[in-house]
């Protein structure tokens, strides 16, 4: 069955949403540092922890997790700091 919306394995990042881990706090400047990017195709990047394994298992109801997608996590800061770069459109 073909999906609406299939990730773009060629695009590029285009811009940090927010602030840095580092600004933030979130991190002690080793390679495990969450972030949130813009993609030159518009769509959003987020590298976060996985918890697909502990929180799949807690889904609400008409929530699911592909076998192809992860339930990942970031500082809740993270987000709050990136909201102004995120359009209202």
């Amino acid at each position: 069955m073909v999906r609406p919306w299939e990730a773009d394995q060629t695009t590029t990042f285009r811009k940090r949403l927010g602030k840095s881990p580092q600004e933030l706090g979130n991190t002690t400047d080793s390679p495990d540092c969450p972030d949130i990017w813009e993609l030159e195709n518009g769509d959003i990047a987020v590298i976060g922890r996985d918890l697909t394994a502990s929180l799949g298992q807690k889904l609400p109801d008409g929530v699911s997790v592909g076998s192809d997608e992860r339930l990942v996590v970031i500082p809740r800061n993270m987000l709050i700091a990136a909201k102004p770069d995120i359009p209202s459109v």
